[in-house]
């Protein structure tokens, strides 16, 4: 753990003491003070890191369940999940993270100004997209700089130094997860919107016409930027974020099968369970008794 990282959690542990979002003086940089365990995620259409402070936080996405803990961050994408999981909080040690925001022209303008053939060898990396962000200090430097800058400083070098932290990610190991990402919301547009619609309304059952019909857009165009945005079709972003959620519930919250079915919108539990096992590889109560036995291993 490097003395950067405890001296930033320092800074943010003696100013925030507000529950929830706190704006700093840094226009781009929120920072956050939890002390309950079920948190909701940054939901804007802008790309952003979400930089653990104090603390561990589990998300379940559509790729699987991640831990991120101190130091370690999360890159934005266009399905990032609404909610994460503090692990373990209480008013006595209460999860503190940040996120710092950028614009999609943002991230381009930084990308036209790097000479070479930087951009093209990015997506030669062979960093999996579900390797995790490690502690970066060259980040953790920058911001704890504009934690501790005057209005008037932060007014000449708050922009330079916005550059220098797209840089640092163009730049680094996770360069092509950024960049992709970047991409991906870059090419969504409205599809953006429909994707956030169908968070907040996975559970109920809808008709991908209306969802095309919303977006001004013939069915085939709407399918095909859809998928082209998300990575898959708005019935399987649908079923797949039922399935996360249940997952979530069993493990999270002790739910039974049943009822983690019902919960999610699913009316047939063997359905559920079909689902569950062509997408996780096992049935429910297996993979939920795994996840919880590699736990217990890992935090022996």
């Amino acid at each position: 753990m490097s003395s950067i990282l405890n001296i930033v959690s320092d800074i943010v542990a003696k100013n925030i003491t507000k529950e929830g979002n706190n704006h700093t003086i840094v226009p781009y940089i929120t920072v956050y003070r939890h002390e309950q365990k079920d948190i909701l995620l940054p939901d804007t259409i802008n790309p952003y890191i979400y930089l653990v402070i104090e603390g561990t936080m589990r998300i379940h996405s559509t790729e699987g369940i991640k831990e991120y803990a101190k130091g370690q961050y999360m890159i934005s994408a266009i399905d990032s999940p609404k909610e994460g999981q503090i692990l373990s909080v209480s008013p006595q040690n209460p999860f503190f993270a940040l996120t710092v925001e950028f614009s999609i022209d943002d991230v381009i303008s930084v990308m036209l100004d790097i000479d070479g053939d930087l951009p093209e060898k990015l997506f030669e990396e062979n960093i999996s997209a579900d390797t995790l962000p490690k502690e970066d200090e060259k980040l953790l430097d920058i911001i704890f700089r504009l934690l501790t800058m005057t209005e008037t400083d932060l007014s000449f070098m708050g922009k330079h130094l916005k550059r220098e932290i797209i840089f640092n990610l163009i730049t680094g190991p996770y360069g092509k997860q950024f960049m992709q990402n970047i991409i991906n919301i870059q090419q969504a547009g409205d599809i953006y919107y429909i994707n956030s619609w169908i968070k907040e309304n996975y559970k109920a059952d809808f008709l991908v016409e209306d969802l095309a019909d919303q977006s001004n857009m013939s069915l085939s165009s709407f399918h095909q930027k859809f998928k082209s945005a998300v990575g898959m079709g708005p019935l399987q972003c649908q079923k797949k974020l039922r399935l996360t959620e249940a997952r979530r519930l069993m493990l999270d919250k002790s739910a039974n099968v049943t009822d983690a079915a019902m919960e999610v919108g699913y009316g047939s539990v063997s359905q559920f369970i079909r689902d569950y096992r062509r997408m996780f590889g096992r049935s429910p109560q297996k993979d939920i008794q795994e996840i919880r036995d590699c736990i217990q291993t890992k935090n022996s």
